[in-house]
């Protein structure tokens, strides 16, 4: 079996490299050269050694700067099918090179890519390697200013994947390279990361160590502790927390009040948490979707609807409601409590405010309406949420049209219909046999021939017995009409 050359032979961690010039990549394999053990397994194979060895020569001669590895690691050898996962090995292997030294570009690249591929012992070592040759911009007094970013980038990845004895040591490790004082978004990350695992002591230890560190907290990191005090069912330190937030100097944002907000409720101190919206108003912080969303859903869970919608119509008459906020849910619950023209009222004040209804919520409202027999509101509504160029569903509209047709108001149907097909609606075979059979019961035969005449043209008819049967069907309704009206003249003149 044929045996490495000295290249691959290099492809192990720094601390166990001993350096090599490039030219020896060239050789023809030494039968004397062991296989390396990381390798031994992939590489047994003379082919598959071949490959790498072809490949690396073609793509990496010497001088090769951090720019020229960058490029080869980045563009080359990670889109390569069988040699991709020998990344850390090529990098290790470049730093065994008199002629070459890594900067803060490949440092940051090969973090972010073993932080990405769950490689966490490979990136420990990465780490450990940089501590102990610095990126070139730090030659002097002063450190790399990419520094603190690859270690920020790898404290995140060991927190999203619980494994936060690695995240401390590399926060230390850090801490002992950079110049001045760790920025305050790599203690949130840790601090994030212990209150998400349930480790709330750990994450206010971790604070107590920033506020010794001197570093001053900012709005994410109050925030990320008053949301872990609600979590563990301690509102009252939030609640103190928030005070000293703003002792402090630090402004609350909308996550700040959200939390609060839904801390209050969940509490049952409904009234405390709507005076802190109230509050938000007056500072001046915009409101989110999700500051609606938490006001409206927790006083209509506790079957304070209506005080729901006087707070909605006053948010929406100062202004303050988010363009893009779907009040839904309070339509559907008044819909679904047999409420729709409260929900109607609703709907018709916040509009007028500017907070058009989404399609979902104008659906709901048009079949609550429906159900309730109140057909003028549902077709009003309709034809307002046309004229925005909100066109309804087929099942919707097509149960609408049903209802009129079954009051006799078939030629209002059939202009709804024509209203809505203007605006991009597509009637199919049920909006045509509803309408037409309203014409029929109705006995207005020109209009019922001239929907079916309407059907023909659009295909909507599989055959000619289809088309005569409807054609009959219109003929003898009004003749019986006809004869029904003469008998019962017939009888007043007698």
């Amino acid at each position: 079996m044929k045996k490495l050359p000295p290249i691959l032979r290099k492809l192990q961690t720094p601390q166990s490299i001993s350096p090599s010039p490039l030219p020896d990549a060239i050789l023809p394999p030494s039968p004397q050269t062991p296989l390396p053990p990381l390798l031994s397994f992939s590489l047994s194979s003379p082919h598959h050694y071949t490959q790498l060895l072809h490949f690396l020569k073609t793509h990496l001669t010497l001088p090769f700067t951090p720019n020229n590895l960058l490029h080869f690691l980045k563009s080359k050898l990670h889109f390569h099918p069988k040699f991709t996962h020998y990344d850390f090995h090529i990098f290790n292997w470049a730093s065994t090179i008199d002629s070459f030294r890594h900067d803060h570009s490949t440092f940051a690249w090969m973090a972010r890519t073993l932080a990405t591929t769950d490689r966490f012992a490979e990136l420990k070592s990465l780490l450990k390697f940089l501590a102990s040759s610095p990126c070139p911009c730090s030659d002097g007094i002063f450190s790399c200013p990419r520094t603190e970013s690859i270690f920020q980038f790898s404290i995140s990845a060991y927190c999203r994947a619980r494994k936060f004895d690695e995240a401390v040591f590399a926060f230390d490790t850090m801490r002992k390279m950079i110049d001045g004082r760790p920025n305050a978004v790599i203690y949130n990350v840790l601090i994030n990361g212990f209150v998400k695992s349930g480790r709330f002591d750990k994450a206010l230890g971790f604070y107590d160590r920033m506020l010794s560190d001197r570093v001053k907290p900012d709005v994410y990191t109050f925030n990320i502790l008053i949301s872990g005090y609600c979590r563990n069912s301690q509102f009252a330190l939030a609640l103190e927390l928030f005070k000293e937030m703003r002792e402090k100097g630090c402004s609350p944002n909308v996550i700040s009040f959200n939390t609060l907000i839904k801390g209050f409720f969940r509490e049952g101190k409904f009234e405390d948490g709507i005076a802190l919206a109230y509050e938000m108003i007056e500072l001046g912080c915009k409101f989110s979707c999700v500051t609606c969303e938490i006001v409206m859903d927790g006083l209509s869970r506790e079957g304070k609807v209506c005080e729901a919608c006087e707070i909605l119509i006053d948010f929406s008459r100062k202004q303050v409601l988010p363009k893009d906020y779907d009040y839904f849910g309070v339509i559907e619950m008044l819909c679904g409590k047999g409420n729709a023209g409260k929900a109607m009222e609703v709907v018709y004040e916040l509009w007028m405010e500017g907070n058009v209804p989404s399609f979902i919520t104008s659906t709901t409202l048009i079949d609550g309406l429906r159900k309730e027999g109140r057909l003028n509101d549902a077709m009003n509504v309709t034809e307002r949420m046309l004229k925005v160029g909100t066109v309804p569903d087929s099942v919707t509209l097509n149960s609408l049209l049903q209802d009129l047709c079954n009051v006799r108001k078939s030629v209002e149907a059939n202009k709804l219909r024509l209203l809505a097909s203007s605006k991009g609606f597509e009637p199919d075979n049920k909006t045509y046999y509803t309408l037409v059979s309203g014409y029929t019961m109705e006995g207005n035969k020109v209009e019922g021939q001239r929907l079916v005449e309407e059907m023909l043209d659009k295909e909507f008819l599989p055959d000619i017995a289809t088309y005569n049967r409807l054609m009959d069907q219109l003929s003898n309704t009004c003749k019986k009409r006809s004869y029904r009206h003469i008998h019962s003249s017939s009888k007043l003149v007698t």
